[in-house]
């Protein structure tokens, strides 16, 4: 018989494997279980081979459970949902007073809330706890951000700065807040991610189908691009995407790939929270549109038809661009539009903070995404600073250094945007990024209009800039009379 361990961890596909072998590296004994009995000793054997690893494989809930001391502490990395309340139901059975659920995924914020509730009515603490990093991030190294009660955080801090990825500035891993702020916050992490992940897809589309560059040539520049301003995991792995050969037949992978992207819903719920919050999240909802107009795959390949017999071809010109221009102009503008997307899932976050009353620290989310994450990079430590210079920083697109970066990048984003509406190419990710900043540094914008309109049909009445006090005219009337 084991001795008690110091940590438990229940479901273990890829990431709950990953993690406790993680956790295990890191000196913690830890318990593991799984409805399926042969995952346990998947996870057991796979801790034997690399290192002989402190794991403890338990193949019911009650020894699981007494297997840990006391006071308990459990990880759940199991599917969102229902899956998740038919675990703490299994585990809770078994659970004392004092003991501790941490909900490691990607949960909707309110669920946790919910849940955190419950389980205080039986005396039992509980976090929602975002995991970046995906399957590698797991093992080595990810970004945690645990939310909820204060008093579980403390029994876990232990073994999370240990476990989380390490950077110059310490462990990604920080106690977000109370309530469901540590799953709203991965929540937003991923909305950011879909954002970054579209816009690099567009600067592919374009330096592709406009510049003509080979997979080798864009695994050049994007290899370039990861020594300076964009270095980032993202940019990396686009990089290694476009080295690898086809194993199945004749070029390269990339280029088999079908191309529908998939999705699980974070990203969904990022842009419903924006509309509800009324945060505009331009470059993220243009993210999360373009996945869906990919899932239509087959009425594209139709419509292209369609269109093609009309004589609109997939580019609609060949134009001659110079090619080292071409790529230096993608590049500014690849960097000016994830300012973009940064700076809204910045303000969402912020926005939920005060009605929340989370008093979230939005440096401190940089700081901690600065490693083990899917959106590290290197300009986050930048943005870190940016809020540490002003907390109260109403857009990071107004700070000092990024609002002479946008100034700086606008004409070649400009350019971009132009190329590829000339081309027939869409990048609504960097389009609908530099409308976001177009409307956001201007001091007039053309909504005087449809507020009037609203007035005319609706006498939703409308200020006005030269006097205080809210208006209504008789639009119709005033037009007919002149008639």
């Amino acid at each position: 018989m084991a001795p008690p361990t110091r940590i438990g961890l229940a479901g273990l596909a890829v990431m709950g494997q990953n993690l406790a072998l993680n956790i295990a590296e890191k000196g913690f004994p830890i318990s593991v279980y799984n409805r399926t009995t042969s995952k346990v000793d998947e996870t057991v054997e796979r801790a034997k081979q690399e290192g002989n690893l402190p794991v403890y494989g338990c193949h019911d809930p009650e020894s699981f459970v007494n297997s840990i001391q006391k006071p308990r502490v459990v990880i759940m990395l199991v599917k969102a949902g229902a899956p998740v309340d038919a675990t703490i139901k299994t585990l809770s059975a078994y659970l004392e007073k004092g003991d501790c659920i941490i909900d490691g995924g990607n949960e909707w914020y309110e669920n946790t809330e919910r849940r955190e509730k419950a389980m205080e009515e039986k005396g039992l603490l509980y976090l929602g706890m975002g995991v970046s990093g995906g399957e590698e991030g797991a093992r080595n190294g990810p970004s945690l951000m645990p939310g909820g009660s204060f008093d579980a955080y403390k029994n876990i801090e232990d073994i999370v700065l240990k476990v989380a990825a390490q950077v110059d500035s310490g462990p990604c891993v920080t106690y977000i807040g109370k309530g469901g702020s540590g799953n709203f916050v991965k929540m937003v992490h991923n909305g950011i991610e879909y954002g970054d992940m579209q816009l690099i897809a567009e600067a592919y589309d374009v330096l592709k189908s406009v510049g003509k560059l080979s997979n080798e040539e864009l695994k050049d520049v994007f290899t370039e691009w990861n020594k300076g301003e964009l270095l980032s995991f993202l940019i990396e792995i686009t990089a290694d995407i476009f080295g690898i050969k086809d194993d199945k037949g004749e070029g390269y992978l990339v280029d088999k790939v079908l191309d529908k992207t998939g999705m699980k819903g974070t990203g969904k719920w990022t842009v419903q929270q924006a509309a509800e919050l009324s945060v505009a999240t331009p470059t993220i909802a243009a993210s999360l549109d373009s996945r869906f107009l990919s899932g239509l795959k087959e009425e594209r390949v139709e419509a292209a038809k369609v269109f093609k017999a009309g004589g609109v071809e997939d580019t609609l010109s060949d134009q001659v661009v110079n090619k080292k221009k071409l790529i230096d102009d993608v590049r500014q503008a690849l960097y000016a539009a994830k300012i973009c997307s940064y700076a809204q899932g910045m303000n969402l976050i912020r926005a939920k903070s005060v009605e929340k009353g989370w008093d979230l620290k939005l440096g401190e989310l940089a700081r901690i995404w600065k490693g083990g994450c899917i959106i590290r990079a290197i300009f986050l430590d930048r943005i870190k600073k940016a809020y540490d210079r002003n907390p109260n920083l109403a857009n990071l697109l107004i700070d000092p250094e990024f609002s002479k970066e946008m100034i700086e990048r606008q004409s070649a984003w400009r350019r971009v945007v132009c190329l590829a509406i000339g081309s027939g190419i869409s990048t609504p990710g960097m389009s609908s990024s530099l409308a976001y900043f177009d409307s956001y540094r201007r001091e007039r914008l053309p909504a005087n209009l449809v507020q009037a309109q609203r007035d005319y049909f609706g006498a939703h009445t409308y200020e006005r800039v030269d006097m205080p006090g809210s208006f209504h005219t008789e639009w119709f009337k005033l037009a007919k009379s002149k008639i």
